[in-house]
Order: structure tokens, then sequence, then C-alpha cells
């Protein structure tokens, strides 16, 4: 059938091609059959709505008649939004990792019938350009090869399958890992962060959540000045710097410079959820205005902007509009000079606006300048200017969204809004995490407890690990938040589809289930990428449950959970943020018992208290009394003292004397 067949499709990205000459199929049995019966191979293009190189390669070569003929003629073209298979991403970038090529979006991958990949790239030029062939060079190339020496393509098929499986294959150890190995690692990783401008290595530069918490979490163990320094220089450049939106709040995906300048527009739910997580925690530790203000307006862009009309949360703002990179963003001297008038001297001054700009002509608003807050009446008049710019650029034609939703990523921003919500006293926040569960509950879960990965349009995707992961992470946070047993109860039901569905009897747990659409290979993995890796979420979950439950079988759970990945550690460290978090907190949670009313003033006061210190393995319960807790907790059996709200803090079997005044239980916390 010689026509695009995307316009039946509900993912935007896939709507974004509907109208190439390219001969689109969406992924699928019937692209795989129709490789097979043509003779010609497949020609796998995977991107995302919000990505700019994405959009760049579809202007110059998916909508060049020429091109696209060649495209037809040549191969079987199959179009793949990465969020919504991440499955199929998963494969094709781990393949093309083997082949010694560099990851990233889009992604452009050449397979047999069969779905085997054989040679792949990434973004390709119309003409040979910056050392790179020409697409057309390239598709008559492999075309010719594929053709013509079928021996050497299946070597590659088979060398990159063998590859593949070896990938899945998870390098366990025995033995517990020691609270020094994690201080090594945070000390190398310290090193490694830019000590002029934060953040690790050189440009293009990520934000790295994950690796950022590794070492706030190695400060607050060891005492390492350098672990902290190194976060709090980061997270200062990227607040203040161009990556962030001063007017509108959120952080882009990543900066193309090492000074955290320039970044690719596009705006992700997972990585500010991600960063509004770790915000709060190192705002709890140095009640900084400026990380306070970062929160607020973030999660201020995220509930007006991201929410999907029944309480989800999309997905992602695009990089462009009106195809332009940026355009929506940046601003030229003369229009910050006409919206704010007698006000504009002050703004330019501290937001580096000037005629020449300091991108391609305009201005990236940033306050790498002048990063210190300056007076009250000063920053009130600031605010005032960003409301003005504000609205003007409401005004302008508007970045596309992707609206769909996607369980794990709105399980992070649930988590992160759980979590803000209590250190902020901000109800409004808790509401917004719960409607946005209820959706996911909801909308997203077929046969009891199966989670679907993503929704739009009526259409779904089957869930995969960091579904479950992400989600069970969510429930938990909330579960703290609300005292609610109805989270743990969902998450529990979760851990057995897990234990059912995607389970390796070799350890760990597969990304895919055992009875949805068989790929080339099932992978398994317990690096982070983009995003966390499901391995590593899980065990933050079941170390959590343990200690809320105290279950032999949750201990279990965390213990093979650790010891399934642990010779990953000697491999390379540097992608297993997530996991080395997670055995932190497996290591020495600190269990918080009050005992007392939830609603009680009393109760409110030492939760209160508990929300001014930074404590990344915190646990914490409220019980009527001690005998609530369960058999083994090392409060239980504890009592309050009179009628008053008492709370007892537990590392490991010793327990603090009981605690009724805040300011005593906020010392006691201060010196863990």
């Amino acid at each position: 059938m010689a026509s695009n067949q995307l316009a039946a499709e509900t993912s935007p990205y896939l709507l974004q091609h509907k109208d190439n000459p390219v001969h689109w199929r969406a992924w699928g049995a019937a692209a795989l059959a129709e490789s097979q019966s043509s003779g010609k191979p497949i020609l796998l293009s995977v991107g995302y709505a919000a990505c700019h190189w994405c959009h760049v390669m579809a202007s110059e070569s998916f909508g060049n008649p020429g091109i696209a003929a060649l495209m037809n003629e040549l191969y079987i073209p199959v179009k793949v939004d990465r969020e919504e298979r991440p499955d199929i991403d998963a494969i094709y970038q781990q393949a093309l990792a083997l082949m010694g090529e560099q990851g990233g979006w889009p992604l452009t991958m050449f397979l047999t019938p069969k779905g085997e990949p054989f040679w792949g790239g990434t973004y390709f030029p119309p003409t040979q350009r910056w050392g790179r062939p020409g697409f057309p060079e390239v598709l008559r190339g492999v075309a010719a090869h594929y053709q013509r020496e079928p021996d050497k393509i299946a070597g590659n098929v088979a060398a990159l399958a063998k590859g593949l499986a070896q990938q899945s294959q998870a390098k366990a150890a025995e033995g517990e890992i020691a609270p020094e190995l994690l201080d090594q690692i945070a000390e190398r990783l310290a090193k490694s962060v830019d000590p002029i401008h934060g953040g690790f290595g050189q440009a293009p530069k990520f934000p790295n959540p994950s690796n950022l918490e590794l070492l706030w979490r190695g400060w607050k163990r060891s005492g390492l000045d350098l672990c902290r320094d190194r976060v709090l220089l980061t997270l200062d450049a990227m607040c203040q710097g161009g990556i962030y939106d001063h007017i509108g709040g959120g952080f882009a995906r990543y900066s193309t410079d090492e000074q955290w300048l320039a970044p690719h527009f596009e705006k992700m739910l997972y990585d500010n959820a991600q960063l509004v997580s770790l915000l709060v925690l190192v705002w709890q530790e140095t009640r900084s205005p400026l990380y306070a203000a970062r929160i607020d307006e973030t999660i201020g862009w995220v509930l007006r902007e991201m929410r999907a009309p029944d309480g989800g949360f999309s997905s992602t703002i695009d990089a462009d509009a009106e195809h332009e990179e940026g355009k929506f963003t940046v601003w030229s001297e003369a229009e910050v000079d006409q919206v704010l008038g007698a006000d504009a001297a002050l703004f330019k001054a501290h937001y580096d606006v000037t005629a020449a700009g300091n991108w391609e002509g305009k201005t990236i608003l940033n306050r790498r300048g002048r990063p210190e807050l300056a007076h009250p009446e000063i920053e009130a008049t600031l605010a005032r200017c960003r409301a003005a710019l504000f609205d003007v650029r409401e005004q302008r034609v508007r970045p596309g969204l992707d609206d769909k939703v996607l369980a794990d990523w709105n399980g992070m921003m649930i988590a992160a809004l759980a979590e803000a919500s209590q250190a902020f006293g901000r109800p409004d926040w808790l509401a917004a995490a719960l409607e946005a569960w209820k959706f996911v509950t909801g909308r997203m879960t077929a046969d009891g407890d199966r989670l679907h990965h993503s929704w739009r349009g009526g259409r779904y995707h089957p869930g995969t690990l960091d579904d479950y992961a992400d989600m069970a992470r969510a429930g938990l946070a909330l579960h703290e938040a609300t005292g609610e047993t109805a989270f743990l109860d969902q998450v529990d039901r979760w851990i057995a589809v897990l234990e059912r569905h995607f389970r390796d009897p070799a350890g760990g747990y597969f990304f895919t289930a055992d009875d949805t659409e068989a790929l080339i290979t099932r992978t398994k993995s317990v690096g982070d990428n983009a995003v966390p890796a499901g391995n590593g979420s899980l065990v933050h979950v079941f170390a959590r449950l343990w200690a809320l439950t105290g279950r032999a079988g949750d201990r279990a759970a965390l213990e093979t959970q650790i010891g399934a990945f642990a010779g990953e550690i000697e491999r390379n460290f540097y992608p297993l943020g997530t996991y080395l978090n997670g055995i932190d907190f497996a290591l020495r949670p600190i269990q918080i018992t009050i005992l007392g009313s939830r609603d009680g003033a009393d109760t409110r006061a030492l939760l209160d208290a508990l929300n001014t210190v930074s404590l990344p393995n915190r646990v914490t319960q409220i019980v009527g009394a001690a005998d609530g807790l369960p058999s083994g907790h090392p409060a239980r059996g504890k009592t309050a003292l009179g009628n008053v709200a008492t709370a007892y803090v537990c590392i490991g079997t010793t327990c603090s004397l009981p605690l009724v005044d805040a300011g005593a239980l906020r010392q006691a916390l201060a010196r863990i």
C-alpha cells in the first residue's frame, strides 16, 4: 500500500509526519510483513514531538520529494514515537551504541524484515555536511550493501543480536555494598563536575538529577563538602541560566553550551519532575529563596500548561514555534524596551539583554551575570517586569504541546508534587498530585492492575517496567503525605504484576511484560538514561516498603534487587545514580514515627519541623499508638508523653528519646 499511513495515529509526533511524501507506516506486524514480501529492508526513524533536530531532518529530508521518493523506492519507512514506544527505542539505541555510535534523536536505523538492526545513525543532513554523509548517499549505499552482500549483513545482524543479548545480562554480585564505596563514588563524581559552571563534563550539558542527588546524599552521609558545593554550584547556575525559562517557569531539556546559557528549548515533564524533587531536598537544607522560587514557578508552569483536561500531565512542549527554534522564548532589546518602558534599563542589566543579543542576534534571558538576589524592592520590580513580558509572550504563536499522558512521567511528577506539598505546606499541590494519580489509576489501567504506558485519544500502549516503578514511588509518596493505606495496597498489587509478568529468573526485571508484543529482545538494564531506570527505582520502592511494613518479603525483594545488579558498579557507575541512591536509602533509613492525630495542631508542628530538614532517607509514619506499627519496627511499643503528639527518630534498631517540642525534633534531625 504505497501511501503515508500516519493520519490514523494519535501520537502527536507521528501526526507531524502524516503529510510527508514519505510512505510512512507505524510500527507493527503489517510493516514487518510488507518488508518481507517486498524484499526491501526497513528504514526505522525514531523521534519525539518536541525534538528540534527531528524537525530539522523532517524539513530537510522527509519533506523533500526527491529524498522521500528514494526512501519509498528502497525501503519500507517506519516511524516511531520514542515516548510512546520506549521499548522499541531502547532496543535500537542499544544497537547503535554497540556499533560505536553516539545515540540520540532522531534515531535512524536500518533493519531486516524481522526487525533485526544491521546499520544506523542519528541525524543525517540532506547533503554532505559537518563530516556527515548526505542522507541520499546513505540511503543508496545501505540499500546496495543490503542487496549485494547478504553474508555481511547476516554477520552484522548476528553480532548485534549477541551484543543485545549480553546487554540484558546484568552482572550480579554477592555481599553487602559498603557505605565507603558509595562515598568513593560520590567523591569521584564530585571531582568530575565543572568547577566553574557546574554540571557534569562539557557541552552539551544535561541536568542529570540522579547524580546530583547522589552527590547530595554523599555529603549528608560523609560530610564531604565538595559534594555539597558541587550540587549548589550546579543548581545555582541552572536556576539563573538560560536553561531555565525566567518568564514562564520550567527547565529546558539541556544546554548546548557549558555555561547553561543556550538550551534546546523543549521542556520535558520528566526533567522538571526530577528537578523539583531535587530542589525540594536541597532547599530543606539551605532555605534558598532562589530554589523556593524555582520550585514554585516550575510547579506553576506544570499546573498551568501541562495539565491534561482530566487530571493527568502532558509530556512535552516543543523547542520550535513557527518552524523556528526558540522563537517563542527569546527577545530583542527593542521588544523589551517597548514592553517595559522606564523599567527596561533595570531589567536589561539583570537579564543580560543587549542590542547584539547573546544567541543568534536575540537574547535568551538569564541572570548569570547577576545571580545574587537583589534588594527586595528591586526584585519586586523585576517580578513586575517578568509578568508584563509574560502577558506579551502569551500573544505569540505557541510551540506545540505533546498532550499524550505517560504513566511513568506522571508518576515522577506526582511524587514531586507530593514531596513539595509537604515541604511548603501547599495542599493545592497535593490535590493536583491526587488528581493525576486518579487519572492514571482510572483511565490508564485495565484488567485489574495492568497499567498502560501512554494514553491519547483513546489509544493505549502496554505498560513498561518504568511505569510500574515510578507509579509505585508516587503511591508511596502519597501514602506518607496522606496516611491513606489504599496507596500501599495499590503498590503491592503493582509489585505482584511485576513478579508475574516482568521478573527475570536470573535477577531483576525486564523492561517489557511477557505477554506483550514480542520484539527482537527483551531489554533489562539498571542504567539511567533520560529517565531513571525502573530497576533502580525499584530499590527505592522495596526499601521504603520494608521500612513502612516490616515485611520479610519486602526485605528479601530489596536484597535480591540490589544483588542482581551489584556487579555493574565496577563496570561503570556513572549511569547508576538511581540504583546507588536506592542502596544508600536501604543502608540507612531514618524512620520517624509520630504518635498522635494527623489533624492535630501538635502533630502538624512536628511535621513542619520535619520538613525543614533535608533527609533523603526519611520514612515518616503517623499512628495513633505505637502498637499500630508493624512488628519489628524499632518504635513499636513506644508511648506518647501524656496527650501530646510525640516523635521518635529511629536509625537501625536505635530510637531517640521521645520528642514533643518541634525545636527539639529539628535539632535532633540536624545532628543526623
